[in-house]
């Protein structure tokens, strides 16, 4: 089982807030530009609102976020995770893995069925994320990409919506 690593803890990760939002929206759409909105993913965030979102605040200035979105698979709620953005100059410097186990102990808090989301199998997996093989989501997406952080459930199967 993986072990949760308290990365709440960490001082410079919080939850992100309203007054975050526009930070937020600035630091994704500087790491993804307009493209993001022709992808998969996006349409399981249109029209939903997140069921969390930290930040990496340093010296006042959001440098990483991410956020976690309520999503069904087949008849199961579970949580979708991203985008995850981290601003240029701080790449490199673990935010990025902060930040997602930031999601995982959120999820591992709430008794999550799992967390899905598409990325980078081998940076991913050290994080516990398995191929989610039985997973079909809304559009076109690289099924590789495709996976599943098991917290209450070992394995998600059936078509994504939002949540």
């Amino acid at each position: 089982m993986l072990q949760a690593v308290p990365a709440l803890l960490d001082p410079l990760i919080q939850p992100e807030t309203a007054h975050h939002g526009h930070a937020v929206d600035a630091l994704v759409e500087a790491a993804f530009g307009p493209g993001r909105y022709a992808k998969t993913a996006e349409r399981l965030r249109e029209g939903s609102r997140p069921a969390a979102g930290f930040v990496v605040e340093s010296l006042g200035r959001v440098t990483g976020a991410v956020r976690l979105w309520p999503i069904q698979i087949g008849e199961t709620p579970a949580l979708f995770l991203g985008p995850i953005a981290v601003d240029a100059g701080r790449r490199g410097d673990g935010q990025g893995a902060a930040l997602v186990q930031a999601c995982l102990d959120h999820a591992h808090a709430a008794s999550a069925s799992g967390v899905l989301l598409v990325g980078d199998p081998p940076y991913f997996q050290r994080f516990g994320f398995v191929a989610a093989s039985g997973v079909t989501l809304p559009g076109p997406v690289d099924r590789r990409r495709v996976l599943w952080a098991p917290i209450t459930q070992a394995s998600a199967a059936g078509a994504v919506r939002a949540g």
